[in-house]
């Protein structure tokens, strides 16, 4: 039935598709146009129109045509200030609200007068009678922003600037308590699947005008992955008649350079944005050490927007993408002296034309289609040995394609969207696994310094019926205090340590190889939704619903009613709002159908068994929250959130290697705050604040994905109690230098296995830790500290310690209200910078200095995390800019 289904959308829509070709812009943004007259109704050329929103920093200027015509396009879904000055006039000002793509007309009749020089903002203009908290955030504004990862800039830009974005490595950004439970809209395509550099690539900052993150209850257009909703609205030619853009070069720290260009160009009907731009870093992944090893990478990233308007009523709109990214595996010191070599390689491409058709003043309508592929590709060291602990390959490829269609209706108090998105995403994965160290499976025991029985390094025993002729205990499971996990048969077949397994092991072969697996898996899906933002005096509703129907490796399908209401309090700019949305939460595509086997008795062996096949999640989600403007330059936005989700995720690994699947918890409970303080341009200052808390407590068993656990309730290892960052901008005149400056505090992440004190008297065990790791969590004994030479074995806990996590105090540990976590750190980044070294009119030369991490903090982002393991944040680096402008 739902093949027929999916036949029937797809052919209806590829039919209208070509039947129906689509003056409106599509996606996240609309378009404000309209003529310019004076009093006596002839037109005033040359009139100089200005919209502004100063909460974002979006401020854009155009010139009145010779009939008195004027058009802003690709103008996000905002409210504007909008002001029109012209020789002999009085200047004319007026509110606009662009909340679809029906473009917005405005008629101006300009008085005679004096036209005011400054545009003043008054404290209505930086309120939003909207009932989903969100963050609003424009090129004007992030362009200077100090960005600490170049290889995932767009991560780093929405960590930055968005409250409840929880820092990671390697460009990764935990919402609000959730795994990654983050999806973009880029001009409309929907975008849920992960894009952390470990997993595919990101657009290059350079393509993006503007972001709008949705950090409250989604409207009922959003679904699957919406704890941060990411509307990207790119860059335009449209209307670009001189060519505009910039070619700018970089270098810094760890050998780091790039370089890129963009350019905007076009006519009154049709317009091309291009940029372009490669890196080479010799830091380019978050390492396990603050020192550097082995960390090399290059990324080279294309992006081509193209807008045509074909008549008054139908235009097309095509984004088109490509990026490689080539990695080296970051070495610990364990890593480096064994010689280990792993690489990965990431290549991506984007294609998503839209037809957009305007039926009257009020009606639009858009039909679009996307592909996007990733193809990852993991690469061990030519010697297999030299891999630490295990060796792995894998090649992954992801293949989503889409129709998504959508009519929007703007009339009155109303404005009513409603669509259908089609989505078939086909999986394919392959890895190769073999263990490379002879005490992960070993058949013997031998006793540490410490007394602890561990795995045997000795090759030549391949039976634990061996071990007593060899002086050594039988790793069976029947000795009581042994540490090591107990000898797996099976897994000798794999062991490539020991090259010839015992003939009982049941091999495929009677060498011992890598096992190999291959996996397709195909997931389909249909959304139906229908919303409308009713406008009724000071109220503002929001009510919706939307409809998933979900056909993967498990079936599910689910009714999600959506509500909000808002209320402007105009006498003290205070807007009020609160907020309901039922979410289908679809389970992460990377690695799914790995995850989702039964049976397999080599998985079986390493984890103990299956808990079965992902299912979605439901999620009944609530928020509160209140907007406050302060005079004319000062705006405060918070929101309290409760979440409550069954079927929760989260992301294991097949020990310890790159290869990441996603597995399922019996339910999630998440509460906090999110908030944000803005204060517009004050006297060329700008200032932006955004923090948050959440907690993130996570219910067991374990419901879906390999391995099985029950236990207690625990805190997931990427809660974390509270972060902020404040970013703050000054320069004194338009065409002064500037400096930006950021401040960010994160209270730390819940850290991986951590040895603690279970009471005051009986000593910390640290021999399950190696030297390497000890010193990277920055362990002491009073004031004895490991070297790689001479670890720590125990430690009288009144003696035990660390400087880069936060342990209990003995006898406190709990999973739920007190676990292990990362120290807290603060870290500053500022950028100096002028725009125009030359002072020139239609060439400019721009330079920029920039450090990030400016006392050389030594932190962590995570420890031993189930996850993702370690990786320290950037050490102390300089980057030089220099770019031409035209």
């Amino acid at each position: 039935m739902f093949k027929r289904l999916s036949i029937s959308v797809v052919f209806g829509l590829v039919l209208f598709f070509a039947a129906a070709p689509a003056k409106a812009q599509s996606g996240n943004s609309g378009s404000i146009e309209g003529v310019v007259k004076d009093a006596s109704g002839g037109v005033v050329a040359g009139a100089t129109v200005e919209i502004s929103y100063a909460v974002s920093g979006l401020h854009r200027e155009i010139t009145t045509e010779s009939d008195g015509s004027f058009k802003f396009t690709n103008v996000p879904f905002n409210s504007y200030h909008l002001v029109v000055s012209a020789g002999g006039f009085a200047s004319y000002t007026q509110d606009v609200e662009v909340r679809a793509g029906v473009p917005v007309t405005v008629q101006i009749a300009l008085k005679v007068g004096t036209a005011v020089q400054t545009v003043t903002v008054e404290a209505k203009d930086l309120v939003e009678n909207e009932s989903t908290f969100h963050t609003d955030i424009d090129r004007g504004l992030f362009d200077r922003l100090p960005l600490e990862s170049s290889s995932s800039s767009v991560s780093s830009l929405v960590t930055l600037a968005a409250p409840g974005a929880v820092a990671d490595s390697n460009g990764l950004v935990h919402a609000i308590g959730d795994h990654a439970e983050s999806s973009f809209s880029v001009d409309g395509q929907p975008i849920t699947d992960q894009t952390s550099k470990v997993f595919s690539n990101q657009i290059p900052v350079d393509s993006i005008q503007s972001l709008e993150v949705i950090s409250g209850a989604p409207p009922a257009e959003f679904g699957d992955k919406t704890s941060l909703v990411i509307k990207v609205t790119t860059r335009s030619g449209l209307g670009q008649t001189k060519p505009v853009g910039s070619v700018k070069a970089s270098y810094g720290s760890f050998g780091s350079a790039n370089g890129g260009f963009d350019v905007a160009f076009g006519g009154p009907k049709w317009g091309n944005f291009i940029a372009a731009n490669a890196l080479n870093a010799g830091r380019f992944l978050d390492p396990p050490e603050f020192q550097v090893m082995h960390a090399k990478g290059n990324e080279q990233n294309l992006f081509d927007r193209v807008d045509w308007q074909l008549t008054g009523a139908d235009s097309v709109h095509l984004n088109a993408g490509y990026t490689r990214s080539w990695f080296q595996n970051p070495n610990s010191f364990d890593a480096a002296l064994t010689g280990q070599d792993q690489r990965a390689q990431i290549k991506t491409y984007n294609i998503a034309p839209t037809w957009t058709h305007l039926f009257s003043t009020s009606t639009l309508l858009n039909v679009a289609f996307f592909a996007r592929h990733d193809q990852f590709n993991y690469y061990p060291s030519a010697n297999p040995l030299a891999d630490l602990s295990e060796t792995a390959t894998q090649q992954r490829k992801l293949t989503n394609l889409g129709l998504r269609g959508d009519l929007s209706y703007v009339q009155g108090i109303h404005n009513v969207k409603m669509g259908v998105t089609f989505e078939h995403t086909l999986l394919t994965e392959g890895f190769s696994l073999g263990l490379t160290d002879p005490t992960i499976n070993s058949p013997c025991l031998v006793a540490n310094a410490a007394g602890d029985l561990l795995g045997s390094r000795d090759t030549s025993l391949t039976d634990p019926t061996q071990c007593a002729g060899a002086g050594l205990q039988p790793n069976d499971g029947t000795v009581a205090n042994a540490a090591a996990a107990p000898f797996i048969p099976i897994l000798g077949c794999i062991d490539l340590t020991r090259p010839t397994p015992a003939a009982t092991d049941g091999c495929a072969t009677p060498q011992s190889a890598l096992f190999g697996f291959r996996g397709r898996g195909d997931v389909r899906e249909i959304a139906l939704y229908l919303q409308d933002t009713i406008t009724k005096g000071n109220w503002s509703f929001n009510v919706g619903v939307r409809g998933d129907l979900y056909r993967g490796l498990t079936k599910e399908s689910q009714i999600e009613p959506r509500a909000g209401i808002s209320y402007n309090i105009k006498p003290s700019n205070t807007v009020m709002r609160v907020s309901y949305a039922r979410i289908l939460e679809t389970p992460f595509n990377e690695n799914l159908v790995v995850a989702s086997i039964t049976g397999d008795p080599f998985l079986d062996a390493i984890f103990g068994g299956s808990s079965g096949p992902i299912r979605a999640g439901q999620r009944n989600e609530f928020h509160a929250g209140l907007q406050q403007a302060f005079g004319r330059y000062l705006v405060v936005d918070g929101d309290y959130l409760w979440k409550y989700t069954h079927n929760a995720y989260d992301f294991s690994d097949l020990l310890n290697t790159p290869i990441f699947f996603p597995i399922g918890w019996h339910n999630s409970k998440i509460s906090g705050f999110n908030a944000r303080v803005s204060v517009p341009n004050f006297h060329g200052v700008t200032v932006l604040t955004v923090m948050g808390h959440a907690s993130a407590r996570y219910f067991q068993p374990q419901v879906g994905g390999l391995g099985t656990s029950d236990g207690p309730v625990f805190r997931i290892d990427h809660d974390q109690n509270f972060q902020q960052t404040t970013h703050v901008q000054y320069q004194p005149r338009k065409r002064a230098p500037w400096v930006a400056f950021n401040w960010r505090y994160d209270s730390g992440l819940v850290a991986g296995a951590v040895p603690f004190a279970g009471d005051s008297t009986t000593p910390v065990d640290l021999t399950g830790l190696s030297a390497d790791q000890q010193i990277q969590a920055g362990l002491f004994c009073g004031s004895v500290f490991p070297t790689l030479s001479t670890p720590l074995v125990t430690c009288d806990p009144s003696l035990y310690g660390s400087t880069r996590l936060k342990i209990p105090a003995p006898g406190t540990e709990s999973d739920d209200h007190n676990p292990p976590r990362v120290a807290p750190r603060h870290l500053f980044d500022a950028s100096v910078g002028d725009d125009d070294l030359f002072h020139g009119d239609h060439y400019k030369w721009s330079l920029r200095l920039t450090v990030i991490n400016l006392t050389n903090k030594t932190a962590l982002y995570n420890f031993l995390s189930t996850f993702s393991g370690t990786h320290f944040v950037t050490p102390r680096s300089y980057t030089a800019e220099l770019g031409f402008h035209f």
